[in-house]
């Protein structure tokens, strides 16, 4: 393949991210969007074979066989619970090859430059290492977290901040020794420590952020991921390389500012740390029940929801860890067979990655005509008669707008306490990933349904068609 054609087909697979991003950014078109990404990388890993100059097809059969059925295996056996880890870990594969990318590009044979380019190329081999170093090491911390082998409670370190402020400020210097360096041998100190002491402030970062931001977080990675894509195609001198890593990392930092929009966070506060606990604490500080509580078992529910003539779900992490979601599509068709209307409530940190619950409700065919962001339904609950809490606590927990001394206050929520009778499903009374308690369960208009998500909506389902 010549020059010409590899320049077309990296062009046309450039064009395909582009689209493959715009259609990924409404549910009724993400398969779409899905399908021109698919395409986009396929005819990018064509064209790059293509592209090789030494021709050592043998190595990189080697390589890329094995990725693809690791990967195609992975993809799918994965539960959508085991979603957010697999994301991280998939990013620490970028920032891991990043860093290989740029001691390999240091070490080996380097073309004719002048001087000023010569120092260009060092400033992109230490940038794209530091980077992929921190998104590796922070990546696996997510995964860690997400998957449960770490506590979601976050680390603080004493003087945590200043640890930070002289690792970034010795990591600059590390910076400019590397550029200084007359020769390779000369230069693999200063990047070998940089790698190691980036590799530490990635895994300060994570560890020192709770577990209710971890979706930020999440979405914080894959732009980190990107732009140590970016890097590495800089290195590589790889032109669409340069530009998928551009597009990841400037979606993801845009998805970061919603995501923290979402939580009425800033990016700041989110790094500082500090927020969310180990999920699944007491209700209360001191453990002791702050009203009382209203119960209701599934026949009384499902009575609820067929006298209904409007409903509003909202799904959150506790339906995806149940897999209940198909159950519910069976709920949902017979109260629509019957004249129900029905709108499902997403906010935009509900699940443990951004999109979550959309994903998790397209899965069961929900159609997407009822499926509402959370500013576009929030006004509908005066008016409706039954909202439905399935698996969800902080995204509508009323402290963050009544209590100002709340950890969550000012977090924008959805107000299932105006409609008439909310119905929360939860196994227990512990508190959410937050960690604080939610007075939601305490209302008059609140009725608790204890239980698996799945047996409940099961039980639900029976009485329905009973």
């Amino acid at each position: 393949m010549n020059q010409s054609l590899i320049t077309i087909a990296y062009i046309a697979a450039s064009a395909l991210f582009i689209l493959s991003l715009g259609g990924l950014s409404q549910q009724s078109t993400a398969r779409r969007g899905n399908l021109y990404g698919i395409l986009g990388m396929l005819i990018a890993l064509v064209a790059t074979v293509f592209a090789m100059k030494d021709g050592n097809y043998a190595v990189l059969a080697a390589a890329l066989i094995p990725g693809l059925v690791i990967g195609a295996i992975l993809a799918a056996r994965v539960q959508m619970t085991s979603m957010p880890e697999l994301v991280a870990m998939l990013h620490s594969f970028v920032g891991l090859a990043a860093v290989l990318v740029g001691f390999a590009t240091y070490l080996g044979p380097h073309k004719a430059m002048s001087s000023g380019e010569h120092t260009l190329h060092l400033v992109e081999i230490f940038l794209g290492v530091a980077i992929g170093s921190v998104t590796f090491t922070g990546s696996v911390i997510a995964f860690l977290k997400l998957r449960g082998t770490i506590g979601g409670k976050p680390f603080m370190l004493p003087g945590r901040h200043l640890i930070n402020l002289i690792m970034l400020i010795a990591t600059v210097a590390l910076g400019a020794a590397f550029l200084m360096s007359p020769d390779t041998a000369a230069g693999q100190w200063p990047l070998i420590i940089a790698t190691v002491l980036t590799g530490i402030l990635g895994v300060h970062f994570i560890m020192a952020i709770g577990g209710a931001d971890m979706p930020v977080v999440v979405s914080m990675l894959n732009s980190y991921s990107g732009w140590a894509a970016a890097a590495a195609g800089f290195m590589l001198g790889n032109d669409l390389l340069i530009i998928t890593g551009a597009l990841v990392g400037a979606s993801g930092a845009i998805l970061s500012y919603i995501m923290c929009q979402g939580m009425n966070r800033s990016f700041v506060s989110v790094m500082l740390g500090g927020f969310g606990t180990e999920g699944g604490t007491p209700s209360t500080a001191t453990g002791e029940p702050q009203g009382e509580v209203h119960s209701v078992e599934a026949a009384g529910a499902a009575e609820l929801l067929l006298d209904a003539k409007k409903i509003i779900i909202v799904p959150g992490y506790g339906l995806a860890v149940a897999q209940a979601q198909h159950s519910l599509a069976e709920v949902c068709k017979i109260l629509k067979e019957k004249g129900v209307e029905i709108k499902f409530a997403i906010h935009p940190v509900a699940g443990r990655l951004p999109g979550h619950m959309n994903v998790l409700l397209a899965e069961a065919n929900i159609p997407y005509d009822i499926v509402f962001e959370m500013d576009e339904v929030n006004d509908d609950f005066p008016t409706t008669d039954v909202a439905w809490v399935i698996g969800a606590n902080d995204i509508v927990n009323p402290s963050a707008m009544d209590d100002p001394g709340s950890p969550i206050a000012g977090m924008p929520v959805l107000h299932v306490w105006e409609s008439r009778t909310c119905i929360v499903m939860k196994r227990g009374m512990a508190s959410g990933y937050a960690g604080v308690d939610n007075p939601l369960f305490y209302k008059d208009n609140t009725l608790m349904l204890f239980g698996d998500a799945k047996k409940v909506v099961d039980e639900i389902l029976t009485a329905m068609r009973g």
